[in-house]
């Protein structure tokens, strides 16, 4: 089968349709790929790929296209947006390759998507859009767009169209589903829950792991924004040196919230028990991983997107620890269905019970539930059962 592949970010950006690519060219598929050149979480286009137009990664056909870098500020990311939606649409209403099928993954934004539609169209074959990110709701979450504003209301329109145009959607979580018909009002498309698979980071461990202290120790590792309400932590943190004072908290990432996480540490003067390291790259993060004790997961239950399952989840079951979950919807579910977590709610006294209930267990039941975690992770998220599903959805036609 030819497959064309559409998506604004790929290897070496770190993405998971890099690793979707590489195992259905595998498969013996012809596989070529329409994407921008690298700048995601680089702040620029990678020197090297600047004046890359067309490469052969693992026997993956890529075409590089021009477009903004997107940097820190809010302009650039509208424009590196734009680039890629007018860069891609132009090539692709001009690309005479024929393909059997047209693949799609939509991060933000879905305008990335848009020349997907225009090649299908042309070429009559089906489009599949793997969809992992909402939107607009999206944009709304992050306070970039007000959902009474004319702004949502051209978004909304713009979205729904380009969803509409999709001959199927595979959905990364199951209550996507609920967005899709109750606010964009698609009720007749097809729909499909498939994960995504974890991101994969190059590389074995050439260093040795980050060694903690003596005492039991919490990692959290991933979005600090308003939906994982990590600031909530130092204030948990003070709460439980009252009963043990070996439990430390580490916490590594960015987002919104940042600032006032920092403030909380120190206000509340729990800094030596409550570390936050900042934003380090996900290949030196992992190195954090093999000494913790367990995994604090978050999210808030806000909407539709506080009831997904976030790609943290899906990373943490392969590391064989147990998990402290303060979620709910379809995250929870998982959770419940590992035998390897404590679930939580969003409440100080209630996560502070539940920091000393997993702290106390006994060395082989959290050694057990690192392993429920870890057999959950194999028969429900590999990159290889993953693709099976995502393969026999671009095999078959749309009913």
């Amino acid at each position: 089968m030819r497959i064309l592949i559409v998506t604004q970010y790929y290897y070496p950006e770190n993405v998971v349709v890099s690793d979707i690519a590489k195992e259905l060219r595998r498969r013996g598929h012809d596989v070529t790929v329409v994407t921008g050149k690298p700048n995601y979480g680089y702040d620029q286009i990678l020197p090297e790929y600047k004046k890359v137009k067309y490469e052969v990664l693992d026997g993956v056909r890529i075409f590089r296209l021009n477009l903004k870098a997107r940097k820190k500020n809010r302009l650039s990311i509208i424009f590196n947006y734009l680039s890629f939606y007018f860069n891609s649409r132009r090539f692709l209403r001009h690309f005479k390759e024929e393909y059997d099928v047209v693949y799609s993954q939509s991060l933000s934004p879905i305008i990335s998507v848009s020349g997907a539609n225009i090649y299908k169209k042309k070429h009559h074959i089906n489009h599949v859009l793997h969809c992992l990110d909402l939107w607009p709701i999206s944009p709304v979450i992050t306070h970039a767009v007000e959902m009474d504003g004319i702004l949502y209301k051209l978004l909304y329109r713009w979205s729904r169209s380009i969803y509409d145009k999709c001959d199927k959607i595979l959905l990364s979580s199951p209550s996507f589903i609920d967005y899709f018909k109750d606010t964009l009002h698609l009720e007749e498309k097809y729909y499909k829950y498939i994960p995504q698979p974890p991101l994969h980071i190059e590389g074995e461990l050439d260093l040795k792991p980050i060694k903690y202290p003596e005492g039991f120790h919490f990692l959290y590792v991933g979005n600090i924004g308003k939906l994982q309400g990590v600031e909530l932590l130092p204030y948990v943190m003070k709460e439980v040196l009252k009963t043990r004072s070996d439990i430390y908290f580490h916490i590594i990432g960015k987002g919104q919230n940042q600032d006032k996480l920092k403030k909380n540490i120190e206000d509340l003067g729990v800094h030596s028990h409550c570390t936050y390291y900042g934003s380090i790259p996900m290949r030196k993060a992992r190195y954090y991983y093999p000494d913790a004790d367990c995994l604090y997961l978050s999210l808030i239950d806000d909407g539709v997107v506080g009831k997904t399952i976030p790609s943290k989840l899906i990373s943490y079951l392969t590391y064989s620890k147990p998990i402290l979950g303060v979620i709910s919807g379809d995250g929870k579910k998982i959770l419940e269905d590992t035998n390897g977590a404590i679930i939580s709610t969003y409440d100080v006294s209630t996560i502070v019970n539940h920091v000393l209930e997993i702290a106390n267990l006994k060395e082989e039941e959290r050694i057990k539930m690192g392993q429920n975690n870890y057999k959950y992770y194999q028969s429900h998220f590999q990159l290889e059962r993953i693709v099976d599903m995502i393969e026999k959805e671009l095999l078959t036609k749309k009913i």
